[in-house]
């Protein structure tokens, strides 16, 4: 069964992708937002009260996960790190003290590294004892945080975890007038994916809207796939 929405927040899952479904290059580029894109971007972030990505998004890109161009409260920045390995260089890390960051870690994850984060500010979450984070388990844990609302900027990997556990609402998507191509570019949704068409995850279009060359569409999350990707 989902999780009750009263028991977590409203997550939303934004991207900006190619026609052909890719978020990033096969060398991990991923910079495709036009500048009218990019504020709508940073509306929503000032409409949430969190901001998540994983692990290989923090590495890959080293983001921000601020509000520009719109004033507005800081956001949560949460990271989605099994084993800890944030790195006490990125940027998350090093202003965790100015901005509320949060990383999610499991019983696996080193003590030595988890104390490493804890000193710089960052608030470490125990969210299970297996390999990978339990989502579920951290969703209900931000909701006693008072965070109603999340804007998931993930890779592939996190959003098909995301998804295949029924914890997405909506989707928004900026599709870029590009074709990126390549068989190891990151694609919108990856992990285990469905066997079959009959069991994807279904979707209601809520609306449409261009921003400069991108057009932006927005779903609403209907549900479909009942397993996790473990």
């Amino acid at each position: 069964m989902p999780a009750s929405r009263n028991s977590r927040p409203y997550v939303v899952l934004n991207a900006a992708m190619s026609l052909d479904g890719k978020i990033a290059t096969f060398t991990g580029d991923s910079r495709m937002s036009s500048p009218a894109d990019m504020r709508r971007v940073h509306r929503l972030r000032a409409s949430v009260d969190a901001i998540m990505v994983g692990l290989r998004t923090l590495l890959r890109d080293d983001p921000k996960l601020t509000v520009r161009f719109v004033k507005a409260p800081k956001p949560y920045r949460i990271i989605v790190d099994s084993n800890a390995l944030s790195p006490s260089s990125s940027h998350v890390v090093r202003t965790a003290r100015e901005i509320p960051t949060i990383i999610a870690v499991t019983s696996r994850a080193p003590k030595k590294r988890v104390e490493a984060l804890k000193e710089k500010g960052v608030t470490v979450i125990l969210c299970g004892r297996g390999p990978l984070v339990s989502l579920k388990l951290l969703l209900n844990h931000l909701r006693s945080l008072r965070i109603r609302r999340i804007l998931l900027e993930g890779g592939g990997t996190l959003n098909w975890s995301m998804l295949s556990n029924q914890l997405v609402d909506e989707i928004s998507v900026a599709i870029t007038p590009r074709i990126l191509g390549g068989s190891t570019a990151t694609t919108l949704i990856e992990g285990k994916g469905n066997a079959l068409v009959r069991d994807a995850i279904q979707l209601k279009l809520l609306g449409s809207a261009r921003y400069g060359p991108d057009l932006v569409v927005r779903y609403k999350v209907l549900g479909g796939i009942n397993s996790a990707d473990r």
